[in-house]
């Protein structure tokens, strides 16, 4: 199996993460923002006032549906701990127990006011305040990208894990946000495209 891009401590595949993960060792922690199946992978161009500057995003299908049960025990298995995204639609396919996170995005706009992550942290719910904002600032390269901020305040509740793997990478923020702090990562896109962003955005200075 030979990576798309490996630099010694990041390490890109081109797949789907259902064939791949088999192949890889267990890591400390799956950071990952699976698709939830609710048609979000591809937005036209807006030309509302309400909603200036709102990019174009190609459709490839990959939010035609979410994870099955059995793609869920693939992910849950690759990792000693987990932080999932998006946890409130996979609630039937995720063990009962687990601590949540929030990402209040700060504005009460037709959008989802906040999003919560699943994780297997056993402690009280905690809370990130960011405003849609930062993912412009980020450069926004995926519809349904996560800000880079929010991702590294994610790592910080694992301070132990050393190597991170994002089943479902998207454009790159999870293995970016482990670059700036110095860790491991894996991150598997099954979209070319994306791969190819993920790449051009390790390139860039670190920005905190």
């Amino acid at each position: 199996m030979t990576p798309y891009y490996d630099d010694g401590q990041i390490t890109i595949y081109h797949g789907d993460c259902r064939d791949i993960l088999p192949l890889l060792d267990k890591v400390d922690l799956v950071l990952t923002d699976p698709p939830y199946g609710i048609k979000r992978d591809g937005k036209k161009l807006s030309t509302s006032r309400q909603r200036t500057g709102t990019k174009e995003y190609k459709s490839f299908g990959w939010d035609s549906e979410r994870p099955s049960g059995g793609t869920f025990e693939k992910v849950l298995a690759a990792g000693h701990d987990c932080i999932i995204w998006g946890g409130q639609y996979f609630a039937d396919l995720l063990p009962a127990e687990g601590g949540w996170l929030i990402w209040d995005k700060g504005q009460r706009l037709c959008q989802a006011d906040a999003e919560l992550a699943w994780t297997t942290r056993r402690a009280p719910v905690r809370i990130w305040l960011a405003g849609r904002h930062q993912l412009h600032l980020d450069g926004a390269d995926h519809p349904t990208q996560k800000p880079l901020s929010l991702t590294r305040w994610c790592l910080e509740f694992f301070p132990d894990a050393e190597t991170i793997i994002d089943p479902f990478m998207g454009s790159g923020t999870t293995i970016r946000a482990a670059k700036d702090l110095g860790r491991r990562a894996i991150g598997i896109e099954q979209v070319e495209q994306y791969c190819e962003i993920a790449v051009k955005r390790l390139a860039q200075e670190v920005l905190f």
